[in-house]
């Protein structure tokens, strides 16, 4: 586990932009059993998540359709709601940080880390404001 001091600004850069920081597993639960397009981030105290994946998700937003609801976890440091979340992006495997797009409680595209690492934040942006046209 991560101590908070070192992970809360990267925490607030999401929640600052309107995601809800999901902390147990019943908010988890309840976040990605909806009807909504819900936009879920699993967050990292990684330099990919710094330099690309936060600022991509951010610049994503800007987009013309978004998703309904932005959600957030974070690896390392919400362990549980983690764990939970990473059961809703089976069959992938466990990838920090990732990106997960759930229509009506379904996984329907997801940007693993490996998608993550080496790209921009506009490659990122880009990708999502993709599957924003498709998904939302």
């Amino acid at each position: 586990m991560y101590p908070p001091e070192l992970t809360a600004p990267m925490k607030a850069q999401l929640v600052q932009a309107g995601f809800e920081s999901l902390e147990n597993v019943s908010a988890v639960e309840s976040a990605l059993n909806t009807n909504d397009t819900v936009l879920l981030v699993i967050n990292s105290v990684c330099g990919c998540a710094a330099g690309s994946m936060r600022p991509g998700v951010l610049a994503s937003l800007k987009h013309t359709k978004t998703p309904a609801k932005k959600v957030t976890v974070f690896a390392g440091v919400d362990g549980e709601a983690v764990a939970q979340a990473r059961k809703y992006t089976l069959p992938y495997p466990p990838s920090s940080p990732s990106i997960a797009i759930f229509k009506n409680g379904t996984l329907v595209h997801f940007l693993e880390r490996h998608h993550i690492e080496g790209r921009t934040a506009e490659m990122i942006a880009d990708n999502l404001a993709m599957a924003y046209d498709e998904f939302c």
